[in-house]
């Protein structure tokens, strides 16, 4: 997780800073990613998908991330949960829980969704006061705070 807050601070300044690093089944970084969605105007371009997209080039299997492990400072969203088994990753561990939107067990739970072909192994929480902190500078740094209207 250390090496995902590392990748999360290098997010271009424009977007939410999360972290993603997706290792082979030997420990070996295949690919990192951060959010791009505001910088690239693109609303896929979150770290997990960045990541995994970079990965399959490397590992050079387009769908079967099987032995590999995806680490994340945010709860993936459904659209990046979707992603995780539609590469077959084995494995998430990631840091800040979502509760708005969060799909591996705050809001939603796809991972584990019963009817799922392919069963991960999905641990939260982990350095999570750390990735936590990460969000909250970024927001309370973005936040648009509006004058009052003076009327004359």
């Amino acid at each position: 997780m250390r090496r995902a807050l590392e990748v999360a601070a290098t997010t271009p300044e424009a977007d939410v800073p999360v972290g993603a690093v997706l290792y082979d089944a030997h420990g070996r970084e295949l690919a990192t990613g951060t959010n791009r969605r505001e910088t690239d105007l693109d609303p896929t371009a979150h770290a997990e998908i960045l990541a995994i997209r970079e990965a399959v080039r490397v590992h050079g299997d387009g769908w079967r991330l099987t032995d590999c492990t995806l680490v994340v400072t945010l709860e993936p969203c459904t659209m990046c949960a979707g992603a995780l088994l539609g590469a077959r990753v084995g494995r998430l561990i990631f840091g800040a829980w979502e509760p708005k939107t969060g799909a591996c067990g705050s809001f939603v739970d796809v991972l584990r969704a019963p009817g799922n072909l392919h069963p991960m192994q999905v641990r939260g929480g982990v350095l999570e006061e750390e990735c936590a902190a990460l969000l909250s500078e970024f927001f309370q740094k973005h936040r648009y705070t509006r004058d009052p209207v003076v009327e004359s």
